[in-house]
């Protein structure tokens, strides 16, 4: 526990606080692509990059290796992973564009030949009579224990740079993800705007391979995102909130890796995003299975409640446990059943309520039909004052139904 507070804080080292640093600044902007990319509907893009970057990983280690004597240039390995899943991008539009098959079928085809080939490729590289080969394993499930210092702070630079571009690009992202056709305008060219979202989803990735490894990296650009759309129904705000729950996965999720050096940097992070996910969706006062638990019971009252008002307005019985509850607590019946005094007022308003409610569903069906359970919610807030009054003035007394 303490060598995890420790690295919560920064204390474990300038290396490991590099880390950390630059596993937060890449989570934020694996949130905040995520986000447009979920919006956009593409989430399956990001798998394919991911598990693109393979053999060019790979292919580059064996290419420094040769001519090197080491092929754990972290930059080289960048290079050859961004290029290989540039060119699996090219391959799912390609493919996708050409011919009948749909984008995910497409995906599925070009992540297993591509994924299929770096396995490979991984074999070979075991046989070479070079050093480092244990090391290129480490960019499948992430691994900061034996990261250099250059290797940080190449990762953290890189990182801050793409968490850069999202801010700068994030209005016509916006535009692309909801309206194509206004987007385009107002002048935004969408095919470009799709190039350069794909292109910043593929530098978070191949930025993150060190860190998460390309079997993980594509929750990073995931779970954040479905994460913020429990908080909020705002496009700015969710990029906002992904970007913080990714930032704070990847930094809480390398403290913890830092703490304990058997643990894999990628799979912990990918856990602490989880984490987060799964209290959202428990209690998320927006979409959290609580604030739906709680909406339904409302509701359920507010049905209960307008039935036996109807009930006690026409001088009916009422036998519902439930209702009968409901009126007693609101005050509207004393424990022998009988209504007060608040409870005749409230009744006679329930029932004005429903004429009103009636005779605008005459009136006005269709939009009467659009209204999410109309009749429950008062009419005034329901609708515009001057349609209230309307209906108030062509409402007879004798509608009402009030004795």
């Amino acid at each position: 526990m303490m060598a995890f507070l420790t690295a919560l804080a920064l204390g474990a080292g300038y290396n490991t606080a590099l880390v950390t640093i630059g596993a937060a600044i890449l989570g934020g902007g694996a949130g905040a692509i995520g986000t447009f990319v979920l919006l956009r509907k593409r989430s399956l893009v990001s798998d394919a990059v991911s598990h693109g970057t393979l053999p060019g990983l790979a292919l580059a280690f064996i290419l420094m290796a040769l001519l090197t004597g080491d092929g754990r240039n972290i930059v080289a390995l960048m290079v050859g992973a961004a290029f290989s899943a540039a060119l699996g991008l090219f391959c799912v539009e390609w493919i996708t564009r050409r011919t009948r098959l749909t984008e995910d079928a497409a995906i599925g085809a070009v992540l297993s030949v591509f994924f299929g080939f770096g396995i490979v490729l991984l074999t070979v590289i075991q046989s070479l009579q070079t050093g480092g080969q244990a090391g290129i394993a480490g960019y499948l499930l992430g691994s900061t224990a034996g990261m250099l210092r250059s290797e940080a702070e190449t990762i953290a630079v890189a990182a801050l740079a793409t968490g850069a571009a999202i801010f700068v690009l994030r209005r016509p992202f916006t535009l692309v993800c909801f309206d194509e056709g206004y987007a385009a305008t107002r002048g935004i060219d969408v095919r470009l705007t799709d190039l350069a979202m794909m292109g910043v989803l593929l530098a978070v990735t191949v930025i993150g391979l060190k860190v998460a490894g390309l079997v993980l990296i594509v929750a990073l650009t995931i779970i954040p995102p479905v994460t913020a759309r429990f908080w909020t129904d705002r496009p700015e705000r969710m990029v906002l909130i992904a970007a913080a729950f990714g930032a704070a996965a990847g930094y809480v999720g390398a403290a913890i890796s830092a703490s304990d050096r058997g643990l894999p940097t990628g799979a912990v992070i990918v856990l602490t995003a989880a984490a987060f996910f799964a209290v959202s969706l428990v209690l998320s006062p927006v979409r959290g299975l609580m604030s739906g638990l709680a909406t339904r019971l409302r509701f359920q009252r507010r049905v209960h409640e307008r039935q036996g008002l109807l009930a006690l307005a026409r001088g009916e019985a009422i036998y519902d446990p439930l209702t009968i509850k409901v009126l007693r607590r609101a005050g509207h019946i004393r424990a022998d059943g009988v209504a007060t005094l608040e409870g005749r007022a409230a009744a006679a308003a329930a029932v004005r309520e429903e004429a009103l409610w009636g005779l605008y569903r005459r009136l006005h069906p269709d939009e009467a039909g659009a209204l999410d359970h109309q009749g429950l919610a008062p009419i005034a807030t329901a609708l515009p004052p001057d349609v209230v009054a309307d209906l108030a003035v062509r409402l007879e007394p004798a509608d009402t139904g009030v004795r």
